[in-house]
């Protein structure tokens, strides 16, 4: 009766069955994998940005595909005061997420059982958006020495004839890891010489923990590229679904991409007018929703450090941006287990790293912008554990 594409295991996993049982009893768990940044005790503006949603306009149909030429101005704009970088309005494509950005452009570019390359450890989202696509992925590595880098080598060998893109996340999740320069101009190089084109994940992007601008690939000329980002992340607003792609890259690639876009986008007519009308009132947020979010990944972090400096069992690995923070742990049963056995016994809720793909036990990951105290109290629990 239902499609192939959609055979998942639908069953929950051990480590959501074991959440259930002790909220079932009562038991208060100490969540440090929260990433929902309105469930994190930010600041936010409610008044305006509820009030930003009563507009006039919003009463008038007027379906443009690729989005209000307004929002898309100011998501141009975005990228100039933010990132010093010209966009032009009529490259970009509103989205109501950065997931259906990826659903249009892997129809965009992909027939029924082609090929898109995607970085491992990474979101594990990217399965299930290629099965409803009728897509295959391929992993490439990401290694860890003295920080995270792209395995060219990896990379190169799975590259065939039905490989039409590579993803790249900037930074990843969970690893926190910046695509480099000198890793750019690879990457460029790889998908010219096979015809490919670059999907990139831009997020977390303005989460640099040194707070120094990372280069954004929307000026990415060299190679047909699409670049996701959206309101989730810039301003903490996962519940306004508002996302984009941009597309630069050479001309010729680009207007034929676009044009392409346009109708898939037109087939859904998927945007919200509320939402687009409101986007001068929710970009605004980012200020204060980013500089709040970066002193929580601070906070963590520091307290982390502390705890870890005081034992000698478990580090963490190099992090750059984003929201996440990978421990590394003695591998003395599979992170499945060790997870579970510290929401049993300690009350605290941690990410195995297998959920990300990590090629090896010994991974946990944990959010960075859980509260202060919640964070220090749970990562107290959770060392005791790994130290007994």
């Amino acid at each position: 009766m239902f499609s192939t594409r959609t055979d998942w295991a639908l069953n929950p996993n051990r480590l959501t069955e074991v959440q259930r049982e002790l909220s079932a009893a009562g038991t208060d768990v100490l969540d440090l994998t929260v990433s929902n940044p309105t469930h994190a005790g930010l600041a936010y503006d409610s008044e305006t940005i509820l009030n930003s949603l009563r507009n006039r306009g919003a009463m008038d149909y007027d379906p443009q595909p690729k989005g209000l030429l307004s929002a898309r101005k100011l998501v141009a704009d975005y990228y100039q005061k933010d990132h010093l970088c010209t966009v032009d309005p009529e490259a970009i494509v509103l989205t109501t997420s950065t997931s259906e950005g990826y659903a249009y452009v892997l129809r965009l570019l992909c027939n029924s059982g082609d090929e898109i390359l995607v970085p491992k450890p990474s979101y594990p989202l990217f399965e299930f958006l290629a099965d409803l696509q009728d897509v295959k992925l391929v992993p490439y590595q990401l290694i860890y020495d003295h920080g995270w880098q792209m395995d060219f080598h990896s990379l190169m060998q799975v590259v065939n004839e039905r490989t039409r893109a590579v993803v790249v996340v900037h930074p990843n999740n969970p690893t926190g890891s910046f695509v480099s320069r000198s890793e750019r101009v690879a990457l460029n190089q790889l998908c010219r010489d096979h015809d490919l084109s670059l999907i990139v994940d831009e997020v977390f992007l303005d989460y640099a923990h040194d707070r120094i601008r990372r280069d954004t690939f929307v000026s990415n000329q060299e190679v047909l590229t699409f670049t996701l980002s959206g309101l989730s992340k810039i301003s903490g607003l996962p519940q306004m679904k508002l996302a984009w792609i941009v597309t630069t890259g050479p001309s010729g690639k680009v207007t034929n991409a676009l044009n392409r876009l346009e109708i898939i986008a037109d087939t859904y007519l998927s945007m919200s007018a509320p939402i687009q009308l409101a986007l001068p009132v929710l970009l605004k947020q980012r200020k204060s929703i980013q500089s709040q979010l970066l002193e929580r990944v601070r906070i963590n972090l520091r307290e982390l450090d502390r705890q870890l400096g005081e034992q000698r069992t478990c580090t963490r690995l190099d992090v750059e941006g984003g929201w996440y923070v990978v421990l590394r742990v003695p591998a003395v049963k599979s992170d499945e287990d060790l997870a579970i056995e510290i929401l049993r016994e300690a009350f605290a809720l941690i990410h195995p790293g297998h959920f990300y793909d990590f090629p090896t036990d010994g991974y946990l990951v944990a959010s960075l912008i859980i509260q202060p105290d919640d964070f220090r109290e749970g990562m107290v629990r959770t060392l005791a554990l790994m130290n007994r």
